[in-house]
């Protein structure tokens, strides 16, 4: 068998200078948000980086979270989603689907998510965001602790606090999904707040009230 005309050193391959911090963005960013499936995960990653958009990558690792007991969405999933898609306000299903398997989250989970807020086509970011947070909390007050935790700018372990008006929204939409709770007292709850909010400068703290007092 002839050798082939060019023969190669060490010395002779050129290394992309980006290629070590590249590759080293990456690693970090799978060890913090532990993908089930690494190529489906890195071909999220290096499409978006390519593409210019958010990242499909955890804040940080969640302790709690292993491959035997993580079988879907979690708060840090959610505020990743939160950061991809809220900047447009509104999306397709279909745009929503492709960041949610770039995350390698079931699929039947978002399916129920969109059955139960009987969402479609132009999907509100913050509609089904509320129904991420009730698949993580199950009632109304866990639900909106975990949008506090998840939204806020304060520091971790803090506050907590979010604008009021989006809590408005999150909680007026939750609320109408459990469909038990009439419009008054929403309206009136609503407006038993607006001295607390007055007071913290247009947010609200939800660990200082019960949300599910009458």
């Amino acid at each position: 068998m002839p050798l082939p005309d060019t023969m190669f050193c060490a010395q002779q391959i050129s290394i992309p200078p980006q290629l070590p911090d590249l590759l080293k963005s990456f690693t970090k960013a799978a060890i913090r948000t532990q993908p089930k499936d690494l190529l489906q995960w890195s071909s999220a990653y290096f499409s978006a980086l390519s593409n210019g958009e958010c990242l499909p990558v955890k804040d940080r690792l969640e302790m709690n979270t292993t491959h035997k007991t993580d079988t879907g969405l979690t708060p840090g999933l959610l505020k990743t989603l939160h950061k991809q898609l809220s900047p447009m306000e509104t999306c397709s299903k279909e745009e929503l689907e492709k960041k949610w398997k770039g995350l390698c989250l079931p699929l039947d989970q978002l399916e129920t998510l969109l059955s139960l807020g009987s969402l479609d086509s132009d999907i509100d970011w913050m509609e089904f965001f509320a129904l991420g947070c009730s698949a993580l909390g199950g009632t109304l007050v866990s639900s909106l602790k975990f949008a506090c935790e998840i939204l806020t700018e304060d520091e971790e372990g803090g506050a907590a606090r979010i604008p009021f008006n989006i809590f408005v929204k999150l909680y007026t939409y939750l609320a109408h999904l459990d469909g038990e709770m009439p419009q008054d007292h929403i309206d009136n709850f609503l407006s038993s707040l607006q001295t607390q909010v007055k007071k913290q400068g247009g947010m609200i703290q939800v660990s200082n009230f019960d949300i599910s007092r009458k």
